[in-house]
């Protein structure tokens, strides 16, 4: 009688083999590293970062450049001291053609440590004056640095400081007390570049 040859068992599939692969501790080790990673830029960071002051500064100019450069009408800024500082600016000009409207947002961090925010465009329906001054209830007219100002509520509780200047509309509002919100804007003048 001829012995059986032996018989040898088929070698794994494939994908058998790659779920055996997909142990916890396998995830674990490939995990390892993205974790140690993730740390260690957050580490960084926080290293970098100021705990007495976390305020961050940006620079106007080139916002404002391109504001002056598409703006229609002389571009009107606050020209504030050190410790006003700015914390945001935005504007539209990027997308504006020739003629269309320019409207351009700042915001402050008074000496204070309160949020002061200032607008001017020559649209009175952009939606940077629309959200501050729609449903404010008037409080009054003041005179600061020979311009007249109305004075108002918004809807947030905030005094907002709004004039029409030829067809410009300014706007100074925020969480500031009313002495940092006319300081911001009695410091309004056109913008020299």
């Amino acid at each position: 009688m001829v012995a059986p040859e032996e018989q040898v068992p088929p070698p794994p599939a494939s994908a058998v083999e790659r779920a055996n692969r997909m142990s916890a501790a396998n995830m674990i080790r490939s995990l390892l590293p993205l974790v140690v990673i993730c740390l260690l830029v957050v580490g960084w960071q926080a290293f970098l970062h100021n705990p007495e002051d976390p305020v961050r500064e940006i620079d106007l100019a080139n916002t404002l450049r391109l504001a002056d450069l598409r703006a229609d009408y002389p571009l009107l800024v606050p020209d504030l001291d050190e410790e006003y500082r700015p914390t945001s600016v935005r504007t539209d000009a990027g997308n504006a053609g020739e003629g269309e409207p320019v409207t351009v947002q700042i915001g402050y961090v008074t000496p204070s440590g309160a949020y002061a925010g200032f607008v001017v465009s020559d649209d009175s329906d952009a939606e940077a004056v629309r959200g501050v001054l729609d449903g404010a209830t008037e409080a009054g007219d003041l005179e600061i640095e020979g311009a007249e100002w109305s004075r108002s509520t918004t809807q947030r509780g905030e005094t907002a400081l709004s004039r029409v200047d030829d067809g410009i509309t300014l706007v100074v509002t925020g969480s500031a007390g009313d002495d940092e919100l006319t300081a911001v804007a009695a410091a309004v003048e056109p913008y020299a570049g």
